[in-house]
């Protein structure tokens, strides 16, 4: 076991919730497995929290829910979030434990701390977000991201500015040690209240 995995709350397990906001809004395992491309075998597992889904496939399963990915996360109220109260979140991907460094209703922006281990990153299906900016800082390792076809690769204290509308992905570039990234999306990632 990693210190990242010994870190991980039961809470950090989103298969649970999504299951439950599927059956509060009377929808199937195929209604939302077609919706989001994906075969039912692979939502039930996901539901279950047997398999993890790529960045990307998380947001078009968020899509055919009616629901943000930032609904998903559960972070405590108020400005101050306390380094021992980061919520644990899974925005997808794989070979990651993220946390919610900003408070649920924070509307002007968003950040997250990514531990991002060897190998791990967002899956190699390209994604966007509904974000005006992005803004990536590498904390300690190396981070690769892919931008318009692009890679670009960021070393410790390196940042990038984009636009997250533009498909991307990223992946730890490290062979050994854990990546270390802090994002911040303007504004926060919507709700769909």
């Amino acid at each position: 076991m990693t210190a990242t995995e010994a870190r991980q709350p039961e809470s950090a397990q989103l298969g649970a919730q999504l299951k439950a906001v599927r059956m509060a809004r009377r929808m199937t395992l195929a209604d939302v497995a077609e919706a989001a491309g994906i075969t039912k075998g692979f939502l039930s597992k996901i539901e279950r929290d047997q398999a993890t889904a790529s960045v990307a496939t998380l947001m078009r399963i968020c899509e055919s829910l009616q629901i943000s990915v930032g609904e998903l996360f559960d972070a405590p109220s108020g400005d101050v979030v306390r380094r021992a109260a980061y919520p644990v979140i899974n925005f997808g991907g794989v070979g990651m434990t993220e946390f919610l460094l900003t408070p649920r209703g924070e509307q002007r922006l968003q950040a997250i701390l990514s531990e991002i281990e060897p190998g791990g990153g967002s899956g190699d299906e390209p994604y966007s977000l509904p974000a005006d900016v992005e803004f990536v800082f590498v904390v300690s390792g190396r981070l690769a991201v892919t931008l318009k076809d692009e890679e670009i690769v960021l070393e410790q204290g390196d940042t990038l500015t984009f636009a997250p509308h533009a498909q991307h992905t990223f992946r730890s570039a490290l062979e050994s040690g854990t990546t270390q990234v802090l994002w911040v999306f303007s504004p926060a990632l919507p709700s769909r209240d």
